[in-house]
């Protein structure tokens, strides 16, 4: 969480950009803590904050609103307009966060780890491929098996072995 306010606000800090009218912190006391002590540090402890904390089942309605100057914390009425307000702006917030990290998994996942070294572009990743039947069969190879393949120097060769071993 500090990591997050820190980077999200060191803008703010140096006169860029403009300040929230509410920081909403996803959280309990903890949190809010944490975000709080980051914003200090930062020069921004007088910005609005509050965090949104679920009840102590953690059931939907029993949020409880938690501010950083110690005030005693808030309950809302289930059916409070305010509470379905930040439930909706918290899911959103939570629906945004699942899709980004499903799309950097799946990144990922079609990444290959042949494209990240240094002198395999794509006609040698091909020929590795081609040679070896795949990544696996790459991961098996000996610094000398991939010496054998042509446009790899053995140079090459151990760069890549060492890389992916």
């Amino acid at each position: 969480m500090r990591q997050a306010v820190s980077r999200r606000y060191d803008n703010l800090a140096s006169g860029e950009g403009r300040a929230p009218d509410l920081i909403l912190i996803d959280g309990g006391k903890g949190q809010v803590a944490s975000a709080f002590s980051a914003l200090a540090d930062l020069g921004l402890s007088h910005l609005p904050m509050v965090g949104v904390a679920k009840g102590e089942e953690r059931k939907v309605g029993m949020e409880t609103l938690i501010f950083p100057d110690g005030r005693k914390p808030l309950h809302l009425a289930s059916d409070h307009f305010a509470l379905h307000l930040i439930q909706e702006v918290r899911d959103e917030a939570h629906r945004f966060a699942i899709t980004g990290h499903r799309a950097q998994r799946g990144k990922a996942r079609k990444t290959s780890k042949l494209e990240s070294l240094a002198g395999v572009g794509p006609a040698r990743r091909k020929a590795l491929i081609a040679r070896f039947g795949g990544l696996p069969g790459v991961l098996a190879a000996t610094a000398d098996q991939l010496a054998d393949v042509p446009g790899i120097s053995r140079e090459l060769a151990e760069n890549i072995y060492s890389a992916l071993h």
